[in-house]
């Protein structure tokens, strides 16, 4: 089984790939913002929580500790987390789907031309900008009464107060970078030139068959 991809973007497949699922699973972890609430730890990522406090017998707040998504878009506690959601959901679609196209250029022959795969690079540059865009909007949520009553009541606009940035928000901005800037550079190499055999023989082939149409519709 011949591939359409060079060795090089072979290497472009592999690391395509890699950065999409680790954009892609941070995007969904909620662990992109780490504080504490009540004595118990929380965390956030932009549409997920993990403990929350509600309302328990004598009127007192207790923490359910469980993650899951808000209730609606508008429950997101700030309009920067929901276009943060919007934004970066749309860049991980973007990489995930260039990554399953260049997986497939790896089993798959003349699947990806050289200008393919230059194209397949500006997606990418544009997926992980959309990412980049996102974790750059994230710190504007950080002043919401929601994230405020988490970080001591001192967080602000790129502040943190007393939260900690997670380890999933480091990672889809790696990713992001390594797609913009490692990705798209690999993915100028990674297509196969056609080869001057093969352009003669698809020429002589449509040639031959128009010529074949041509001469039936002549015959009476």
């Amino acid at each position: 089984m011949r591939s359409s991809l060079t060795l090089v973007g072979t290497l472009w497949a592999f690391l395509s790939l890699v950065t999409a699922v680790a954009s892609s699973t941070s995007y969904f972890l909620p662990y992109w913002l780490f504080g504490s609430q009540l004595g118990k730890q929380v965390s956030f990522s932009t549409f997920r929580r993990c403990n929350y406090p509600v309302r328990g017998e004598g009127h007192s707040l207790i923490m359910v500790e469980e993650c899951g998504r808000y209730a609606s878009f508008s429950a997101i506690p700030s309009l920067a987390w929901q276009m943060c959601t919007v934004v970066t959901g749309a860049g991980c679609a973007l990489l995930l789907l260039v990554a399953l196209a260049a997986v497939l250029g790896c089993c798959m022959e003349e699947l990806i031309s050289r200008m393919m795969g230059r194209c397949m690079g500006a997606a990418q540059f544009v997926g992980g900008l959309l990412i980049s865009s996102g974790c750059a909007l994230y710190p504007l949520g950080w002043n919401s009464p929601e994230i405020m009553q988490t970080c001591g009541n001192v967080s602000n606009q790129f502040q943190l107060g007393t939260c900690q940035l997670g380890w999933a928000y480091y990672c889809a901005g790696g990713g992001a970078a390594a797609a913009m800037l490692i990705c798209t550079w690999l993915s100028c190499f990674a297509g196969r030139n056609p080869k001057p055999v093969m352009l003669v023989e698809s020429i002589i082939r449509n040639t031959n068959s128009y010529a074949m149409e041509l001469d039936h519709c002549h015959k009476p």
